[in-house]
């Protein structure tokens, strides 16, 4: 049964030289600090198969989206769109769901231009609490093809630069597939390639979900109680072939493995009572905090998250809130990388 938590409960002290501004030179190449029955030990991604028992390591397959767009008004001033869900089919014209900046503000009516006209905006509707439903037009093919020309990676607001060439690559995970997040699901981008066929040698299995990480996600918890906190919503589907692969790896002892908090929300959101899987699309505003009692992840890979967020609070719920702050207290000490492009803590099973 889970119980109230206060947010103050979620916070520590992070000097800012330790959150990861780019990524390791290689994708496997991050640290990796292991909670094992309460206690810490410094290993190494590389090492991850050595880790664990052999597990179903889920994965999210969902692809980030070049979501942010610059360009300008037809006065030339500069405006900016942030791309956050389309609304309706992929096409050479496209409704979605943005929030947006300009001078003056945007509002019903005002147009924008990307790319010298390539890709055209018009403000269709301001909600009150102040996104924006636009329509994309595109000029030579369709708005995805546009999209990847001009958009650029929406990279966090604590990496404090410009996204570059390199990120087009490692802000993604290698096995992408389905379009529609505006963040990484970033304990995913340690994962090469390489990694994977060691992974599966070594007598591991992998299934997938989707959910699309929504810009909800680097929302701070301002309220004193985290019940009281506003959850964002995101949409998620559970393949058949995961709810067969699971109940699979129940039947032979196998732990799931959940490779990011996007996947324990999907996993957990999709499970009945009795931990029952359903496949399917469903959108999530599952809060997971302290005394949440886990219906089908074992075990967890994930990166060290903000103070004060949903995310510390469901590692928390996963391995203990006094174990979790062991382990940060030791990570800021040894120096480990926070955030996105950081480092990575593995809980082979939970609390």
């Amino acid at each position: 049964m889970t119980r109230r938590m206060r947010t103050d409960a979620l916070d520590y002290e992070l000097p800012d030289a330790l959150i990861a501004q780019r990524p390791t030179e290689a994708r496997d190449g991050a640290r990796m600090l292991v909670l094992a029955g309460g206690a810490l030990h410094d290993s190494a991604v590389l090492k991850l198969a050595q880790e664990l028992p052999p597990s179903l390591i889920v994965l999210n397959d969902t692809r980030v989206l070049p979501a942010r767009l610059l360009g300008t008004k037809p006065t030339g001033g500069r405006a900016e769109l942030f791309l956050l869900e389309r609304l309706s089919k992929p096409g050479s014209a496209e409704r979605w769901r943005a929030i947006g900046r300009a001078s003056k503000g945007l509002k019903a009516g005002h147009q924008l231009g990307f790319g010298e006209g390539a890709l055209s905006a018009r403000v269709l509707e301001r909600e009150p609490g102040g996104d924006l439903e636009v329509e994309l037009l595109s000029r030579d093919g369709a708005v995805g093809e546009a999209l990847e020309r001009l958009g650029k990676v929406p990279l966090p607001p604590y990496i404090r630069r410009d996204a570059d060439a390199a990120d087009r690559e490692r802000y993604q995970t290698v096995f992408a597939k389905r379009e529609g997040a505006v963040a990484a699901p970033t304990a995913g981008l340690h994962l090469s390639k390489a990694l994977l066929a060691s992974l599966e040698e070594a007598g591991h299995r992998f299934a997938y979900v989707t959910l699309h990480v929504g810009l909800g996600t680097f929302a701070p918890v301002k309220s004193h109680d985290l019940d009281d906190h506003p959850m964002h919503e995101e949409a998620f589907e559970i393949p058949e072939a995961t709810v067969i692969a699971i109940h699979e790896a129940r039947t032979e002892g196998r732990p799931v493995l959940a490779v990011g908090t996007t996947v324990v929300r999907a996993l957990e959101s999709a499970a009945d009572e009795a931990g029952a899987l359903r496949a399917g699309a469903a959108r999530t505003r599952l809060l997971i905090q302290p005394g949440y009692e886990f219906r089908v992840v074992d075990s967890l890979l994930t990166n060290f998250h903000l103070p004060c967020s949903t995310l510390l609070a469901l590692v928390m719920a996963f391995a203990g809130e006094d174990v979790t702050r062991r382990a940060y207290a030791h990570a800021v000490e040894a120096r480990y990388r926070f955030f996105s492009y950081g480092d990575a803590m593995l809980i082979p099973r939970r609390a």
